[in-house]
């Protein structure tokens, strides 16, 4: 258990403050030192809500967008392994609402207007969107064991043109852009066949901007494709996403087909699987990462208030006492990009911190600058010394957690058994070929092996390091790589092969060609016989020989 003792400024008082789990310290010093700064200076009325006990509290929450038919429902189906209810599942737009898929005991649906006054479920400040969009906002609850670690947010499916847009009677970006700060993960699913990003969709995507780590894309239906087209498909929406996600990186893409029924192209098989498998990871790990995130949002929220601060201060010192006070508002509006930089310059604030100067100003004009407060140094002290130490001894509790009781990744649905067993990734296959074999699998071509062992002109039943790079450098493997197989092939250290070793290089180089990886240990199966210290191999070694 952690104490920390803050002395108060200005008094003698002592506040003891204690924290039993990263989440109740993440929610104390928020209230303590984050919300009075926030509600002194409107924050919330120009960027976002009150954080509430629930969003600290909350599973980790997986947010799937797309355009209608690339198969967000399916999606959803499959990582469970069962439909949920509210479910529709159609080529035409079904999906007309939001529907947040929960863990709950007892299967059934609860509507939008219900679930934002539930102070256990982290949506009660989605009200402020009025009933057009609750009405199209459920909770699909029911007992799956996939959902008692995470929540997923099924959306509506976007469609392009000005009329449907209109036709929502809410405003879709600003829901998505609410749901992107307190989710974890960010999943944008696209058609193979239906590449184009309509207005709607980019207008949805840019409502993201600042969760780009939370951003994975999938290609669904990757197998409706061949080989030749999905390159072409994968190209375009690489040259696609560019156009909309403006950041240095290149987001991640997951290639498949992510619904139960069989692959209509099996040539990418082995990628698909691969893919899925590498997907299946980055959600599994989400509750390991859930303290971390909101951790990260809360610097995040931290960073933009105290920013907010100076900038309501900064046009409330501006102000004329008494005459010319609209004309001086309105002049400050248009100095707003200017303000950035003074401000930048006397705060040591980074550029990126600051709120997009477009959007502040269309909200400025609603507001009286006379009535704005000043700054209030202690305010933003507060905030500054819980960056500064609070948040490192949060991080420290966040490992000690994890070292106490790592936290469970998620299970049971298409997560159960995605690793072990015959259809687990990579079994049977490159350094895992013939681990359940009861020959030693070097063998099925040592014979070709050894005909060149031959020609190597061994000397006492083994061969040079000389003689056997000669022969290894015609993989044309860099070096690195061909040493990393001499050192696994090399069983006893001697510095020279005998057949079995020089038959087992030749495999390993196999195997690299492949496009396997090479372990860093020799798994058992593939010791050589000769090398074994079991006498019962040997001899059923001796026995496949003969």
């Amino acid at each position: 258990m952690f104490s920390w003792v803050k002395q108060e400024q200005g008094g003698s008082n002592k506040e003891g403050e204690m924290y039993q789990t990263v989440t109740e310290g993440l929610q104390t010093l928020y209230t303590k030192k984050l919300l009075p700064l926030e509600e002194t200076y409107l924050f919330h009325d120009f960027h976002s809500p009150a954080l509430e006990p629930a969003d600290f509290q909350s599973k980790p929450m997986v947010l799937l967008v797309g355009q209608y038919s690339t198969g967000k429902t399916t999606f959803i189906r499959y990582l469970l392994e069962q439909d949920f209810p509210g479910m529709r599942i159609g080529p035409e737009p079904t999906t007309d609402g939001f529907i947040a898929v929960m863990h709950g005991e007892n299967e059934g649906v609860v509507p939008g207007n219900a679930l934002v006054v539930d102070p256990k479920k982290p949506f009660r400040k989605l009200n402020a969107f009025g009933n057009s969009f609750l009405n199209r906002f459920i909770c699909s609850q029911m007992p799956n064991q996939v959902l008692q670690s995470i929540s997923i947010i099924d959306t509506p499916g976007i469609l392009s043109g000005e009329k449907q847009r209109i036709s929502r009677g809410y405003d879709f970006a600003e829901v998505l852009r609410w749901f992107g700060e307190r989710v974890d993960r960010i999943i944008l699913l696209f058609d193979a066949h239906k590449l184009d990003i309509s207005d709607e969709f980019s207008e949805a995507i840019k409502a993201f901007k600042g969760q780009d780590d939370k951003i994975r894309v999938v290609l669904n239906k990757a197998d409706q494709v061949d080989t030749q087209q999905l390159m072409r498909v994968y190209g375009a929406l690489m040259w696609s996403l560019g156009k909309v996600i403006n950041t240095p990186e290149v987001v991640r893409v997951y290639l498949g087909s992510f619904w139960a029924k069989p692959l209509q192209n099996t040539e990418n098989r082995r990628l698909f699987e691969a893919e899925s498998q590498d997907l299946f990871r980055d959600i599994q790990s989400l509750p390991r990462n859930a303290a971390l995130r909101k951790l990260n949002d809360l610097i995040k929220r931290a960073r933009l208030a105290k920013v907010h601060a100076y900038i309501i201060s900064y046009l409330k010192k501006e102000m004329p006492s008494l005459f010319g006070r609209e004309k001086k508002k309105d002049e400050l509006i248009q100095r707003l990009p200017e303000i950035y930089t003074v401000l930048q310059r006397e705060h040591h604030i980074s550029p990126g911190d600051f709120p997009n100067v477009t959007k502040m100003q269309d909200m400025l004009q609603h507001y009286d600058f006379s009535k704005f407060p000043s700054l209030k140094v202690k305010l933003i002290e507060k905030v500054d010394k819980m960056l500064a130490s609070k948040i490192a001894v949060l991080m420290a509790m966040i490992r000690e957690e994890e070292a106490k009781q790592p936290p469970a990744m998620v299970s049971g649905g298409a997560f159960e058994g995605s690793q072990d067993g015959p259809f687990g990734q990579g079994y049977g296959e490159g350094i895992s070929a013939g681990a359940d074999a009861e020959d030693w699998i070097v063998s099925r071509d040592k014979h070709r092996y050894d005909e060149i062992f031959y020609t190597l002109m061994p000397i006492n039943g083994k061969i040079t390091g000389v003689n056997a790079k000669k022969e290894m450098m015609n993989s044309r493997l860099p070096n690195t790589v061909l040493g990393k197989i001499w050192k696994l092939a090399d069983c006893d250290q001697d510095g020279m092969l005998d057949d079995e070793e020089f038959a087992l290089a030749q495999h390993l180089i196999k195997i690299k060609l492949e496009g396997y990886e090479l372990p860093t240990e020799l798994p058992n199966h593939l010791v050589p016989p000769s090398h074994r210290k079991n006498p019962t191999a040997d001899a059923l070694y001796n026995h496949i020989e003969d």
